[in-house]
């Protein structure tokens, strides 16, 4: 459970960095959240590897995650686009970390039997 928590703390940190670089071109002191979000996001993410989350797995839903809200809060924040076939794709990327999260967990069950 730790490392789930540790995965979302780097994908709010990067969401908000990311959110915070588009309001910083109208208001440059929020660099600041930028540095300090994207060093957060980095962090979080060094500490969730630690943990003992795969790779594969943690970046998988750590950027997935992270594209999806940006979108999601873009458009509400920003009033950008956010169409059906942008949803369709939002829904595809969801699946896809769903997918390699479900391959991670079966190829650790086979390692952890083949090891017994």
């Amino acid at each position: 459970m730790r490392k789930w928590l540790l995965l979302a703390g780097a994908i709010a940190s990067e969401v908000t960095a990311s959110l915070s670089l588009k309001a910083a071109i109208a208001h440059p002191w929020l660099y600041v959240l930028v540095v300090a979000g994207f060093l957060s996001a980095f962090t979080f993410l060094s500490l969730v590897l630690k943990s003992g989350m795969p790779l594969g797995v943690a970046y998988g839903v750590w950027g997935a995650m992270g594209v999806v809200l940006t979108a999601v809060f873009g458009a509400v924040l920003y009033g950008e686009p956010l169409t059906a076939v942008m949803g369709a794709g939002i829904a595809l990327i969801i699946a896809g970390v769903f997918t390699i999260e479900i391959g991670a967990e079966r190829a650790a069950a086979r390692a952890k039997a083949e090891a017994a």
